[in-house]
């Protein structure tokens, strides 16, 4: 990741709290990252909503299914370190306390996707930043599947297309988005940066 890059990604979340970059990444690692999540023996279960007690599935919400990274996985391990690099690269510029990274594939069927939602909630969770890196080769804006992305207030501030090497990142608690519906396999990596709010009477979930 270049200095460059990295300088202006800090800079649009300081000024307007999201960014989209397309040259974060290596094109090998996309690539990488791609075969590993398409291959006819990559394991997904259904996603969820909610956390902990609350965890459930709805697919009339979201019908996407999922494998979370696994960082004794040595692609995995490669995606993984290169965002400790940005973790530590964002703590250094905007001083957000970063703690720790959690992320998982996410592969949506045709007609799959997410309903309008918000990542966390302002005092009631630790994700702080949101990231989405897209890894689909030859996508057309015919094939549908957008990030939508708004505001607290609901007007839609943004529609990013999910082409391969497309790197989203948001502050979680400000900014509700959807998947609208895709036409064709919809593959990303979605994952969080949190901060760590444990404390001697609470302990933060394991990721």
């Amino acid at each position: 990741m270049s200095d460059l890059v990295l300088n202006h990604l800090a800079e649009q979340l300081y000024l307007q709290g999201y960014c989209v970059v397309n040259d974060l990444l290596p094109l090998t690692l996309i690539e990488s990252l791609t075969r590993r999540i398409t291959h006819p023996d990559a394991i997904l279960e259904p996603a969820g909503i909610g956390r902990l007690d609350d965890h459930h599935i709805n697919q009339t919400i979201r019908t996407d299914t999922i494998h979370w990274l696994d960082p004794k996985h040595t692609i995995d391990a490669l995606y993984l370190s290169a965002m400790e690099a940005l973790r530590l690269a964002i703590n250094k510029r905007l001083f957000l306390g970063l703690f720790d990274y959690e992320s998982h594939f996410a592969h949506y069927p045709p007609n799959g996707f997410y309903k309008k939602h918000q990542d966390a909630f302002t005092g009631q969770s630790n994700r702080i930043l949101t990231t989405v890196l897209y890894l689909n080769n030859q996508w057309s804006e015919n094939d549908g599947g957008e990030l939508i992305i708004y505001n607290l207030s609901g007007d839609q501030i943004m529609c990013v297309e999910p082409k391969a090497g497309c790197f989203v990142i948001f502050l979680s608690d400000e900014f509700p988005h959807e998947v609208i519906k895709t036409k064709k396999d919809r593959y990303s990596i979605a994952g969080w940066f949190r901060i760590n709010s444990s404390t001697e009477h609470k302990v933060d979930p394991p990721l």
